[in-house]
This record gives structure tokens, sequence and C-alpha cells, in this order.
């Protein structure tokens, strides 16, 4: 599957895969900083963004997908950086093709498995009924029934658009997130280990990385470096983008 992506900046190429529900346009306010430094490539993995829809959705194909942009746009080897879902699939790239790595970097998330805990948003974002809705202003109100969270609902919001017709339609695929939201907590599964640099990032008010995942952060990336980033949640690079960026540099230079 061809990825939709933005590529901007100059210097070694450093691939960044946003996580559930989100975008490349996430990490914009990120890429204007690292994009003095490195060639970008702000990546919208399959069924999210402006990247085709499949019904196929998990981290096998997803790895794939990341593998079919690097050999399209000639780059052999490249820094990866991925949040959430995204850093589960650069950890399943990075085990399946080591070579292709040079650095990893993994934002709050860890190899395994995590269980269901997005029902109330997919639920909520069900009830809203685009042929009804005529205002962004009305899906949020549709939306607050479920997600009281403004922050979360404006990124959750980020993923409507609309068609030629001037239609609302969800660029996520819904449905198939819907159906396969299992896929998504997958712990990896692999025999071997990724041995150079890898950068885990956690968010020091989250609970996405735990004491009790550095036994296996280190079975399958033994050359790791865990650290916090303070006053930060699951979405640490919108909450404290300054500290990730400074922290990112510091890793990859």
């Amino acid at each position: 599957m061809k990825l939709n992506f933005r590529k901007t900046g100059s210097g070694e190429p450093l691939i960044i895969l946003h996580g559930l529900f989100g975008s490349a346009d996430n990490w914009f306010s990120i890429a204007k900083e690292l994009e003095k430094e490195f060639t970008l490539y702000l990546v919208d993995q399959r069924n999210h963004g402006d990247s085709p829809h499949s019904e196929e959705w998990n981290y096998k194909v997803m790895a794939e997908d990341l593998a079919a942009l690097m050999k399209d746009e000639g780059i052999e080897t490249a820094y990866l950086m991925g949040h959430s879902m995204g850093g589960k699939t650069v950890m399943n790239f990075a085990l399946r093709y080591p070579e292709k790595v040079k650095k990893l970097i993994v934002a709050d998330i860890a190899p395994r498995y995590y269980p269901i805990h997005h029902q109330t948003i997919l639920e909520g974002l069900s009830s809203i009924n685009l042929h009804e809705i005529k205002s962004r202003k009305e899906a949020d109100d549709q939306l607050a029934q479920y997600v009281a969270e403004a922050g979360i609902r404006q990124f959750l919001l980020k993923s409507l658009g609309r068609n030629s017709a001037g239609d609302f339609i969800w660029k996520i695929n819904l449905s198939v997130i819907i159906d396969k939201i299992e896929n998504v907590g997958e712990a990896l599964d692999y025999e071997g280990s990724f041995d150079k640099p890898t950068l885990f990032m956690g968010g020091a008010n989250s609970k996405y990385i735990q004491e009790k995942d550095k036994k296996d952060i280190d079975r399958f990336f033994p050359n790791n470096h865990l650290i916090y980033i303070k006053n930060a949640g699951h979405w640490l690079h919108a909450e404290q983008p300054q500290a990730v960026v400074e922290t990112v540099k510091a890793f990859l230079n």
C-alpha cells in the first residue's frame, strides 16, 4: 500500500508514525523544530489520515507499508520514531528489518499486550450521524456525550473531513478499526532482538510504560534507554513538545 506522507527538511531521514485515531498532522509542531536537522517523513498509517483504507489492518501489514514507503523513496536506512500504535509499528519493523533502521524511538508504548480500552471513544464516534450534522460543532456536541475532555474531542475530530460533494466523512476507516481494535493491543511476537540504540520515551503521568515492562523492553531491545517526560501523559508530544524535541535531538545526535 502506498501511504500518504509529508516530506520536509534536510539531512538524514527521520520517519515519524502517529498513533491510533491520529495522522501526520499531529506531528507538525515537532516537525518544525526537527526539520532543521533531518529530512522528515510524516506518515499517515493505513486507515488513517489521507492514506488508503483496507480491511487488512495489523502490525505485520503496517510494517510492510513502511518498508514499501522506504523502497519507493530510495531510503536504505533511516531513524524511526512512532507514538503509541505507531510505536508498535516501528518496533515490529525494526525487529523484521533491523538493517534498515539506524536508531529507534518509541513514544509511550511497550512491547506487551494492551487490553481494549477505547470502547467509549469508538461508541462516541459511531454515534455521530454524518448524514445529519451540519457543522463540526454539532459533531463535537454529540461526541461530548461520550468523551468529556475537550482536548481529546478536538484530537478525534481532526479525522472528520469532507468529500468532494461537501459531505462529512471519516478519514479514519472507522468500521475496520471497530471490527479489529483488538489488533492494536497485540504484543510483539519475535524470536530475535533489535540491538541498535533504542529510546523509549514515556509520559511521566502515563501508565503505558510501567516498571513491569522493562523485562520485555530489555529482551527485544537490549541497547535501550528509557526516559520519562515530566508533566506529560500519553500525548507527550502535544503536552510537552519542547521537551520531546530536545530529547529526540539529544538521542539522535
